[in-house]
């Protein structure tokens, strides 16, 4: 039986809300951090993955980037990948730490623009025992320009005035995250949105905005460049029918990957989150995590 307790650990001064998930059994237990995607939280879907994992040996940290769900910090919604990235560094910490962990197995998994987080993370760090992604967002020009040049025009006057807001500290100016083709928002992809809110739960839809500059940094980020950094054994779940980034950049960062493992799964960026996908996912994952964390039977 696996138990979840709540917790916190501190990132640049925020606390950062947390959910520990552990295996039966008195441990020390491999692990894995959680690294959820853009505007996502705890509630999002991460569950299932939480209890497919701790089922398997292996306990998981989740937590909530500063800013957004039950996580400190103002104003809300600044999704920063600097400190995005700072608070999944935390994160790997407050891990390694724990009594009940033992430190020399703990890996990273990531979903969707998590997966830039892991991927940039075990290439900064020697000690990351392996890593597990998903619809990995790893390229952010080519996720940017993926709909055309229309989303970028639309959004700059926002970004413009957010500058000048962030600037003068008057309170930010908001665009959507996610919205129908057509619209302002960061990602417009034919069938984003309802996606985006496929994995909210019905009772607690998702908060749909992101302060306008972050989207600059959306922009820029990028996994590719080192990419022959990552030294832990590498996983990567591809989205056959991705819709939110040309799938060429994720086979970029495979091919530099020293120890990769591929799989392409028949759906689109959305729809591995659901059965029947999300079961064969699953337990490619397990088995990957199984091994290289090296989890007795």
């Amino acid at each position: 039986m696996t138990t979840t307790v709540d917790a916190s650990f501190d990132s640049d001064g925020t606390r950062c809300a947390a959910w520990l998930t552990y295996p039966d059994g008195p441990g020390p237990h491999p692990a894995v951090v959680l690294i959820h995607g853009l505007g996502a939280t705890h509630q999002m879907m991460l569950k299932q993955y939480e209890q497919a994992f701790s089922a398997a040996g292996i306990a998981t940290l989740a937590f909530d980037y500063r800013t957004t769900g039950a996580s400190a910090g103002n104003p809300r919604q600044r999704l920063s990948m600097r400190r995005q990235h700072a608070d999944a560094q935390a994160a790997y910490d407050f891990l390694k730490s724990d009594k009940h962990i033992d430190a020399r197995r703990v890996g990273l998994w990531g979903t969707s623009l998590g997966a830039m987080h892991a991927l940039r993370l075990s290439s900064e760090r020697s000690d990351v025992a392996a890593v597990v992604v998903q619809c990995p967002i790893v390229y952010g020009p080519g996720a940017a320009l993926h709909s055309g040049l229309g989303p970028v025009f639309r959004m700059t006057p926002p970004i413009i005035e957010d500058v000048v807001r962030a600037a003068t500290g008057s309170a930010r100016k908001y665009i959507p995250i996610v919205g129908a083709p057509g619209g302002t928002a960061v990602v417009t992809a034919p069938g984003a949105l309802q996606g985006w809110n496929s994995t909210a739960p019905q009772d607690s839809p998702f908060d749909n905005r992101i302060a306008a500059a972050n989207a600059l940094g959306l922009a820029v980020i990028s996994a590719k460049r080192k990419a022959s950094k990552i030294k832990a054994p590498l996983m990567i779940c591809v989205s056959s029918n991705e819709n939110l980034m040309d799938i060429k950049h994720v086979y970029d960062v495979a091919g530099a990957a020293p120890k990769t493992t591929v799989r392409s799964y028949d759906g689109d960026h959305f729809e591995i989150y659901h059965p029947p996908l999300v079961h064969t996912l699953v337990a490619d994952q397990t088995a990957f995590l199984r091994k290289e964390l090296r989890v007795e039977p």
